[in-house]
């Protein structure tokens, strides 16, 4: 029965999306005419400029002007430009957006903007996580590192949303940390995943439903063409699942982008929640692909997201307490944001 129940919540959620973007796209095609345009570099170029100015979700709130960008480089183009050479400098005008949601992918590369988290310190180290805190022995589940730490600390490292979490998995973590005063999450290095995880790992810590955030979907090509924001709604765990109502302590860091992101803005809003480490990612939109004339595929973010205080979130979000360290420090096997943590 619990199963079932998972199932058919991550069913809907599924389907509230998907007719998000289905609204968002029927919208999109219904309110004018499509331009054709050539498969050539410069109708390549064109195309991908067109599919970003009427459909991606962040031109105004990043003060992008989209069409000096996309002239500047169609100045860059001839009719004798290659296949590589069109890739890249197409690539590169997407890299203006600043956004990891955001990718061209070709039979030959795809790109894919890096300078979100590599202009920032890590603040992680694997190894030093699981030599000098794990020692090496953990016990996994649903993609979860999971263990005591000091006595009075369980400590769960969930590396991508990816891995689907499994209620009878929570189950069995929560019950191990039964003694436990306090419990650890950390999603330092999580680049996201699936919504769906999210959903299923915020209902342990709540017992009613709440509104965690805000979706909205693009109703024209205008930069502001948006519909009134849906509310989602976060619901507890099915009937007779662990719920934990001690403190958390939620590890981040910038490299935390996409279902991360919006797990820590989610949880940041529940009072016995406290964020640490450095500002996360970002990417508060739903990704959507498109496709130019040539047949590369064009990945962008089509739906935003906020908090529950309509705030956006594509930027990165800040945690309750800055904690940080250097490469040194985690080189020489200490973890200075874990360690902040176990001292409390």
């Amino acid at each position: 029965m619990k199963n079932y129940s998972q199932n058919i919540r991550i069913k809907i959620n599924r389907l509230f999306i998907t007719l998000c973007f289905i609204i968002g796209l029927l919208s999109l095609s219904g309110c004018h005419d499509e331009p054709d345009f050539s498969n050539t570099p410069s109708g390549n170029l064109k195309a991908l400029s067109h599919i970003i100015a009427t459909r991606y979700c962040f031109l105004e709130e990043k003060g992008v002007d989209w069409d000096r960008i996309t002239e500047e480089h169609l100045k860059l183009l001839s009719p004798n430009t290659t296949d590589r050479e069109l890739f890249k400098i197409c690539a590169d005008m997407l890299a203006t957006l600043k956004d990891g949601h955001v990718n061209l992918s070709s039979r030959f590369n795809t790109s894919y903007y890096r300078k979100w988290w590599t202009d920032y310190p890590q603040n992680f180290n694997l190894r030093t996580l699981e030599e000098n805190y794990l020692n090496f022995e953990w016990n996994t589940t649903s993609g979860m590192y999971y263990k005591i730490l000091n006595d009075d600390f369980g400590y769960i490292y969930y590396p991508s949303f990816s891995y689907s979490i499994s209620e009878t998995s929570l189950n069995y973590i929560f019950a191990h940390f039964y003694k436990c005063k306090a419990l650890i999450i950390d999603i330092r290095d999580n680049g996201g995943g699936q919504l769906t995880n999210v959903n299923t790992l915020v209902g342990r810590f709540i017992n009613q439903p709440f509104v965690g955030g805000y979706l909205s979907h693009k109703t024209g090509p205008g930069i502001s063409d948006f519909s009134e924001p849906y509310p989602v709604t976060y619901k507890p765990s099915p009937e007779g699942a662990i719920l934990w109502e001690r403190p958390v302590y939620i590890l981040t860091n910038r490299s935390c982008f996409s279902a991360a992101n919006n797990f820590v803005a989610v949880m940041k809003d529940l009072p016995q929640v406290t964020i640490v480490g450095g500002r996360t990612g970002g990417g508060g939109g739903m990704p959507f692909s498109s496709e130019l004339p040539n047949g590369w595929s064009v990945r962008f973010s089509a739906c935003p997201m906020t908090d529950a205080n309509g705030n956006s979130i594509e930027n990165g979000i800040d945690p309750d307490i800055i904690r940080g360290g250097s490469e040194e420090e985690y080189a020489s096997g200490n973890d200075p944001i874990l360690d902040y943590v176990l001292s409390l």
